[in-house]
């Protein structure tokens, strides 16, 4: 399941059954897994990063030295911080697990889909309002 910056594939995909209700439990049981799973893995890389920056901190002699390390924590750094927003947008997709609206395009309202949810969990448009929001975004230049 492909994101922003953590690659999460540790799942068996939904075994879809013809005429299965959309979102049914079963449905919204498999999501809730990937999703609490996705954030635990998120959750230990935080702890990860802690770790290694308490370890690793070293005060270089070297301004070259120094430079380098304070630019790969910078780094870790961001992209921690891109994943505590991914972890919010995994605790919001678990919140409308949770009130029954998982799985729903959030301008249209049409089903969003078992497979494109299984790539992007936290997905809140279908395909074709998502595609309709990039080719906005490239025409206004945002």
């Amino acid at each position: 399941m492909p994101n922003q910056d953590t690659q999460f594939t540790h799942f068996e995909p939904y075994p879809i059954v013809e005429g299965e209700e959309y979102m049914n439990d079963a449905q919204k049981d498999h999501f809730r897994k990937i999703l609490l799973a996705w954030k635990q893995e998120l959750m230990e890389e935080v702890d990860r990063t802690v770790n290694h920056l308490q370890e690793d901190a070293t005060n270089f002699a070297d301004p070259s030295d120094r430079a380098s390390q304070e630019e790969e924590f910078s780094l870790e750094l961001r992209t921690r911080d891109r994943e505590r927003k991914l972890i919010n947008k995994i605790g919001k997709a678990m919140d409308t697990i949770d009130e029954d609206d998982y799985g729903y395009c959030n301008a249209c309202g049409v089903e969003i889909g078992i497979r494109r949810l299984e790539a992007r969990p936290t997905a809140t448009l279908c395909i074709d309002c998502k595609t309709l929001a990039e080719i906005k975004e490239k025409q206004l230049g945002i």
